[in-house]
């Protein structure tokens, strides 16, 4: 299978709701719930998309011949390169009939083990999923990332039940999914939380915790109070609040603000080798995407996972031998400059 079959394969798999648009920007699916699309006016996802380009890479090849390690320290879990799925839920609801939540999170755990990144799994309200993502990552030998929705305290230990068994090394809480309508209206008190009430939830958790769904420097001094391990500067594929600033606008402050003192992933727009590369310029240590992945399970389930995250590497490690870096930590605020 062609990368460009694996698309064509997806927009047959996929439609009405999402078209597999090349690029995935945003613009097509807007605003369109169900479908990949963002609240509001629908702009969000597109800004994510478009900030990344506003930053530009410093070329220089005036330097000894190297071979990019684009290898990543994850919690101890050595990946292929700085690149994690993102977890996605209601695969069914929003982008079509060929797989529901189970087969998709069995498939993309299982393939990105094999393409040498690792996934992060979603959650819903169907028991099943949480329970069956866990299972994957447990057949993985504990490579993924089960994801909890902002759940009640009483639910949560339900969930980090099958977190342990799951042998996984971090565990996360997209917290930013306390604006999902079906979050909001569910019988259960799940939704936002303080710093004590997260500080409690990470110590039931008994594992590295990271907290997704971060915009602001002082919420991500909030996680750090509250012993989290990791953030990530995310929000949320723009489908829970209309008007945020994309995350790449933000992403410097809060990795400057952070220091050394939590990992912190990005999402959010990110498609390209190149894009990691900025992404890693402005202080993230690797990135996480999210809707490429769904479409390539939809196109060619473990080969499509392939097949893209081989993209994403190629063009990553095209983009260091161009700009002069030989390693991960030299991609750094020299390498680049905002237009």
């Amino acid at each position: 299978m062609t990368y460009q079959e694996m698309i064509e394969e997806a927009r047959r798999s996929m439609q009405p709701h999402c078209l597999a648009c090349q690029p995935c920007n945003g613009k097509a699916c807007s605003n369109r719930i169900p479908g990949p699309g963002s609240k509001g006016t629908g702009d969000l996802a597109g800004r994510n998309y478009e900030a990344w380009s506003h930053i530009r890479v410093d070329l220089d090849t005036i330097h000894e011949l190297f071979e990019p390690d684009t290898s990543f320290d994850f919690f101890g879990q050595k990946l292929k390169y700085p690149v994690l799925a993102g977890p996605v839920g209601a695969v069914k609801l929003h982008y079509g009939d060929k797989y529901d939540d189970v087969g998709y999170n069995d498939i993309l755990v299982r393939a990105c083990l094999d393409a040498g990144i690792a996934a992060f799994t979603g959650d819903g309200m169907d028991p099943k999923v949480m329970e069956a993502a866990c299972a994957a990552i447990a057949k993985a030998g504990g490579r993924g990332v089960p994801t909890v929705k902002p759940w009640d305290s009483e639910t949560l230990k339900d969930k980090f039940a099958l977190v342990e068994g799951s042998g996984c090394r971090v565990v996360a809480m997209d917290i930013d999914a306390a604006g999902l309508p079906f979050l909001q209206k569910s019988p259960r008190p799940a939704g936002a939380k303080s710093v004590e009430e997260l500080s409690d939830i990470i110590k039931m958790a008994d594992k590295p915790f990271i907290v997704k769904g971060i915009m602001t420097v002082s919420g991500a001094m909030k996680a750090k109070e509250a012993g989290a391990a990791g953030i990530v500067v995310s929000n949320h594929g723009g489908r829970v609040l209309d008007g945020c600033p994309a995350t790449a606008e933000v992403l410097a402050d809060i990795a400057a603000a952070v220091g050394n003192d939590m990992m912190v992933l990005v999402d959010g727009g990110i498609r390209t080798g190149l894009d990691v590369f900025r992404a890693l310029a402005l202080g993230a240590d690797a990135v996480i995407i999210a809707r490429p992945y769904v479409t390539a399970v939809y196109g060619g389930a473990d080969e499509g996972v392939k097949l893209y995250t081989e993209k994403i590497g190629a063009e990553l490690i095209d983009t260091m031998k161009m700009c002069g870096a030989a390693t991960l930590k030299e991609i750094n605020g020299d390498k680049i400059r905002r237009m």
